[in-house]
């Protein structure tokens, strides 16, 4: 009887991370679109994979992806496109393996965005962000206390229900053992990608992300870094971003949401070393930064949200921050305002820390950057010197918690608003903070 008990529990197990143990980690939904939606999957070997899918509202109108291979090369990973899907509908999906339809202990579902233009004003949305998550290996680790905290965090992200998520860097910790070799940078997206607390927020929000320097390389790590063409492939490969503005080099990307438009940014890839003594060296470096000013130029959005690893407001010229490159960081605020760019907020990681900072501008509107973070890794909070600039909003401050942040935009077309939450690890809200677009009109 036991031995049956013990089988049974074997069985219910395999059956709540995929079935069959043929899935090590998914599905995950990347980007949606208004007629396309990217599905992703890892198996724990070579299969045939494929996507079912249909609209909720009309079950017996089946579409399948085309089927794929997944090989070693890439860790098993596969991603499909579903491409019969039309806009504003929410879509049921299902994942056959070589064969086999697999089965999963929580729901499958995926929506694409809203033709809205010309028809009604956009809908409200919200969307889940977040930085440095850690996932514990002790076989690999640092001697001593854990760093990394409790996975329940993603289940407490996953109760909100948000549309997507946008992960904000440092997605994963590469450690001494993994950067080095392309089988180390692999192995640590699959450990992070296969936890279990994961699993139905990878299957039910569309993720967007960037990277920061633990998922780009060593700590710290610049341009200089000499795997970055093999994290660069690995971050193709285990996300959905829609699209890299810059073909084989850096992650910059950009997508919209309804209404608003989000600026990936990449502050590795082309980044000078922190201790070169040049106050114009590279921090995004040229033709991004040319890039971006361009793309918010030409953006109509009323929430421009520019997603990047450091701090940008904060004017302390510590760790990381933009301010630690001062020529470059003074050319793009110039820019925004010498080109009347309205609507810009920063959304950052990297510090361990939680708060949102206000920079007021003569006869323009203040400039806002949400640093929200740490997500699983260990929490700390800012050092002296950053409060002697006064940017940080207070009642915003969340210190030694790990974090996460839920944005919800709603309103007229004319007239959205942005509601910025915090919660912690629990789910229990720390504060809130409404940002309306007409107050970030360019003077």
């Amino acid at each position: 009887m036991k031995k049956q008990t013990k089988k049974l529990i074997f069985i219910f197990l395999l059956l709540s991370i995929g079935g069959y143990a043929q899935v090590k980690s998914g599905p995950m939904l990347g980007y949606s679109e208004m007629r396309e939606v990217l599905l992703w999957i890892q198996t724990t070997k070579s299969e045939k994979v494929k996507f079912g899918y249909w609209e909720k509202e009309t079950p017996a109108n089946k579409f399948y992806t085309d089927e794929v291979s997944t090989n070693k090369d890439n860790a098993f990973v596969a991603k499909s496109i579903a491409n019969q899907v039309l806009p504003g509908k929410k879509y049921q999906y299902e994942v056959w393996i070589s064969g086999k339809l697999m089965k999963f202990s929580y729901p499958l579902e995926f929506q694409t965005q809203t033709l809205w233009q010309y028809r009604t004003d956009p809908p409200a949305f919200k969307f889940a962000v977040g930085s440095c998550t850690y996932t514990n290996e002790e076989r690999f680790d640092r001697p001593g206390a854990p760093y990394g905290k409790s996975p329940q965090i993603f289940e407490k992200i996953y109760d909100q229900k948000p549309n997507f998520m946008v992960w904000g860097g440092d997605n994963i910790y590469l450690r001494e053992a993994d950067w080095n070799t392309k089988t180390g940078v692999y192995h640590r997206y699959s450990e992070f990608r296969k936890v279990k607390e994961l699993q139905p927020l990878w299957a039910n929000v569309h993720h967007y992300a960037i990277w920061d320097d633990h998922d780009y390389g060593n700590n710290d790590a610049d341009r200089s870094f000499w795997m970055k063409n093999t994290t660069l492939q690995a971050f193709k490969d285990f996300w959905g971003n829609p699209n890299y503005i810059f073909e084989n080099e850096a992650i910059t990307g950009t997508f919209m949401w309804e209404d608003c438009q989000f600026f990936l940014m990449d502050d590795r890839w082309f980044k000078a070393p922190n201790d070169i003594f040049d106050e114009n060296k590279d921090y995004y470096g040229e033709k991004q930064l040319n890039w971006l000013i361009d793309a918010l130029k030409s953006s109509s959005a009323p929430f421009k949200f520019v997603v990047t690893g450091g701090q940008i407001i904060n004017e302390a010229k510590v760790f990381e921050n933009m301010a630690t490159y001062p020529g470059e960081r003074k050319k793009l605020l110039d820019k925004i305002a010498e080109q009347k760019i309205s609507g810009v907020i920063f959304i950052s990681g990297d510090r361990h820390h939680t708060n949102l900072q206000k920079l007021d501008r003569d006869n323009n509107y203040s400039l806002y950057d949400l640093t929200i973070s740490p997500m699983t890794s260990s929490a700390g909070k800012p050092v002296e010197e950053e409060y002697k600039f006064k940017t940080i909003i207070e009642g915003t401050e969340v210190n030694n918690l790990q974090t996460f942040g839920i944005m919800e935009i709603s309103g007229k077309r004319t007239d959205r608003e942005l509601k910025i939450n915090v919660f912690d690890a629990q789910g229990n809200k720390k504060w809130d903070y409404i940002i309306k677009a007409k107050d970030l009109r360019a003077k």
